[in-house]
């Protein structure tokens, strides 16, 4: 049997490419390379980029279509062309960010992505550039902290790259999963989605260049922590907790997970939040609702910083449900102390900086 271009690229127009519903010759995929020697055939199949979802199934295809259409005694070499060049391996991520600070909290419901929000718009506040990564792939609360529910990022072309460009606002970089999924509709990911996507929003977005990168981690240890320290090198962790013994309890187990010999992140310091309660009408005043210092005393046991201690007011809540977060307004009372806040993480940055080695991503070897 003798193999000619017509009878492969015949074979290939069988082939349905998802992406186009057209078949893969009509939609430009199939490169003007055919080599023909013999019965073995090499040529290449040129996706959009290189985590093309439909991209192992349309090579089989068309592999097999060649087979069945042609002989299956051919023996058939496919090689990948991307559209866009694919993403920097793990080690040359954002090779412009010059500190990735993590904002991380034992347990939910201490107010942690409140203190990320207003951690990075103080940083730009003070004339650093700041970009905001919200990593709580599962229950993503920024687009709502920062009034920008309904904007969609778009793509722009980067060296060669297709990148996702992020929204801006309060002069902060932001990106979430919230911007891409249904507000309105509980996202059920298996943890290998949730750390695909989460690779994205690192890896395949138009950054640039940062002073501090800010990702709210999402509460407690999971599969998006262990995708976040095989990615990225961070620079250093910020814990959140309340003063209560049972947040501080997992606080500890928080702090334990950047200790931990495999993993080897510096701990920056801990925030105090919701550390007293002061009424508007009465600004002196304190109350201790959840008890008093306890973040305070742990951060001593822990032999680490504490950052801050930010008063519980009824203005955070509110500032943060209408998209205009304390820090936006340096003139009260939570806005000053987030303000000290960002001085405080800047000080402690630099210290480490100057102290110690950076940080290595976390190697898991397979057994």
């Amino acid at each position: 049997m003798t193999l000619y271009p017509k009878l492969i690229t015949d074979a290939l127009a069988t082939v349905t490419y998802p992406g186009t519903k057209k078949n893969i010759v009509e939609s430009g995929m199939v490169a003007d390379n055919l080599h023909i020697d013999g019965m073995k055939v090499e040529f290449s199949l040129i996706f959009p980029r290189d985590t093309d979802p439909f991209l192992r199934s349309t090579v089989k295809a068309a592999e097999a279509a060649i087979h069945y259409h042609v002989s299956k005694d051919v023996e058939v070499t496919i090689n990948l062309e991307y559209k866009s060049k694919p993403r920097p391996e793990v080690g040359k991520l954002l090779p412009q960010v010059k500190n990735i600070i993590a904002v991380s909290s034992g347990k939910g419901g201490v107010g942690k992505s409140t203190v990320s929000a207003n951690l990075a718009i103080s940083l730009a506040r003070l004339g650093y550039k700041v970009g905001l990564l919200d990593a709580d792939i599962f229950g993503p609360s920024m687009p709502k902290m920062f009034d920008v529910e309904d904007a969609r990022p778009y793509a722009v072309e980067v060296d060669g790259r297709s990148l996702i460009e992020p929204i801006e606002k309060y002069g902060v970089k932001l990106l979430s999963i919230g911007f891409f999924v249904n507000p309105e509709t509980a996202t059920l990911w298996r943890g290998g989605m949730a750390s695909n996507a989460l690779k994205q929003l690192i890896g395949d977005s138009d950054w640039g260049e940062l002073d501090y990168f800010i990702i709210d981690t999402p509460p407690g240890t999971s599969d998006i922590h262990l995708t976040l320290l095989q990615t990225l090198a961070i620079t250093g962790a910020v814990i959140v907790s309340t003063p209560q013994n049972v947040a501080l309890a997992d606080a500890r187990k928080g702090i334990d997970m950047y200790r931990n010999d495999k993993v080897n992140v510096p701990i920056l310091g801990l925030v105090e939040n919701m550390a007293w309660f002061t009424p508007a009408e009465l600004p002196e005043n304190k109350y201790f609702i959840f008890g008093k210092d306890g973040c305070k005393n742990l951060a001593k046991e822990m032999d680490a910083p504490l950052l801050a201690q930010i008063p519980l007011v009824q203005s955070i809540c509110e500032s943060g449900d209408a998209g205009k977060p304390a820090a936006c307004d340096i003139n009260t009372i939570t806005g000053q102390a987030f303000i000290s806040l960002a001085q405080a993480v800047v000080t402690v940055t630099n210290k480490r900086n100057r102290e110690q080695a950076a940080t290595k991503i976390v190697e898991v070897k397979k057994q």
